[in-house]
Order: C-alpha cells, then structure tokens, then sequence
C-alpha cells in the first residue's frame, strides 16, 4: 500500500524567522504517524527548517536542483550539496518549465543527478490551459512529460522518484482540478509507469498538486490513485497546511 505523502512548495517566499516558525508549527503539529509530511523552503533557509524538525518525521526537501556536479555555475546548487542538509528536491514544476524555460532535456538531466546523490526526486508535470482545452490533447501531452524523463530507466531508479501532477491551469488560480480530473491524469501517469517499468507504476507515489485547500482536500486525496498533495498557497499557513495532513486517507 502506498504511504500517502503531504508536501508543502513554499515557493520564494517567507524570510528567515518566518520559515523557522512554520516549520516549527508543522513539525509541531502532525499528528498522523502514516502519512509522510515534507516541506521545501526556498534554498536559503532549507538548514534552518531541517533545524527545526529534528526528532520529528518531517521531510525537508529544496525547490531546485543544478544538473551538473560541480564547477563555475554561480548561484546554482548541486544535488550533492541538497544531500548534505535534505532528503528531497522538486524538480521540473511548471514554473520552472514555463518562466525559466527548462526544457524536459534539462528535467531529465536535474533527476539524473538528484538520483546519484541519494536524494529523492519530485518529478512535477502537467499541462497548459491551452494544451487542456483541446479535446483529446492533454493526456497525450502529460504522457510525453512523464516518458521523456521516466523512459530507459532502471525499475529501481523510477521506485525511488516521486510524480507530481500539477495542471497549470490550477496553480495559483483557485480553481483546482476536480477529483475526477485528478483521478484520469494520476491513472494515466501510472499506466505510462507501469509500461516503461513493469510493476513500478503500483510502487510509486503520485501526487497532485493546483489549488489544494482544506476545503477540498479529502476529496481530491479519496481517489484512488491520488497518493498526496503538493500544496503551494495553503502551505504557508501551518494551520491549513495541517488541516490537509489530517485529510489524508488512512491506508493502512
């Protein structure tokens, strides 16, 4: 059974002491010992919040990974050096993909290097407006994503990475995608899965993520093939952010 997974983007925002005290409020604040809880603070403050959850099960992860090891990248930050104070990084989200211009070459390269470092991967994908508003188009355009960085894998490297399904069209806008919706994408990206990897695609956690509040969370998070939330907005506030943990299916 997959262990259902709550993870919190707080994108480029909070400052220090501000970040120190959500943490401390999340770590604080779990209650659930079968759901796993991560957050992913901007770079700068990502050892202050590991900090501050020692002796809690919260998962600290950063937004960002270099591709490349090492070398003259100025104001870059390499997967080993994430290794070193996190267990975890997101890679590929739509803004990243859609402002800063990373191409799925580039995602690949991102979650090539995580992988060597030991650290886990959260593979975002999903679609433009634009894509979702041609009948017939938006699976198809997912599916590209998820192959293009999944494809000539070995079973073991796509067991340790994590899949985020965020619609573009919901994030940040207050409209999320319906639970039905959800559940078509997250299915479909776990039959794509299964095909590049037999039997990976019944191991691997996929989330979704666009617009999550308490108010809908325990609706998008009952569908079967719906393993979590990446919350961005609702995540900066430890109370609403807890209120998702709670919604949280208990699978066990």
């Amino acid at each position: 059974m997959r262990r259902p997974l709550i993870a919190g983007n707080w994108k480029m925002n909070l400052g220090r002491s501000e970040a120190i005290a959500l943490a401390t409020k999340v770590a604080a604040g779990v209650r659930r010992d079968d759901v796993d809880v991560a957050v992913y603070p901007p770079a700068i403050w990502v050892t202050d919040a590991a900090d501050h959850v020692v002796g809690s099960n919260i998962i600290v992860g950063a937004q960002n990974c270099s591709p490349h090891e090492r070398g003259a990248y100025t104001g870059e930050i390499s997967a080993w050096q994430i290794a070193e104070v996190a267990s975890s990084v997101l890679i590929g989200h739509s803004e990243r993909r859609h402002k800063l211009g990373e191409t799925d070459n580039v995602v690949r390269s991102k979650i090539d290097a995580a992988l060597a470092a030991g650290i886990t991967p959260v593979f975002c994908v999903g679609e433009t407006p634009n894509v979702r508003n041609r009948t017939g188009e938006y699976v198809p355009y997912v599916m590209e994503q998820v192959r293009s960085s999944m494809s000539e894998r070995s079973y073991d490297e796509i067991t340790r990475m994590v899949v985020a399904y965020e619609p573009v069209w919901a994030i940040g806008t207050g409209v999320a995608a319906t639970p039905a919706d959800a559940q078509e994408m997250t299915a479909a990206i776990r039959l794509a899965i299964d095909g590049i990897a037999p039997g990976a695609g019944e191991r691997v956690r996929i989330l979704y993520g666009g617009s999550v509040t308490p108010a809908n969370a325990a609706e998008l998070l009952a569908q079967p093939d719906v393993d979590g939330a990446l919350v961005g907005g609702a995540s900066l506030n430890a109370a609403d952010f807890l209120a998702i943990v709670e919604a949280a299916p208990r699978r066990i």
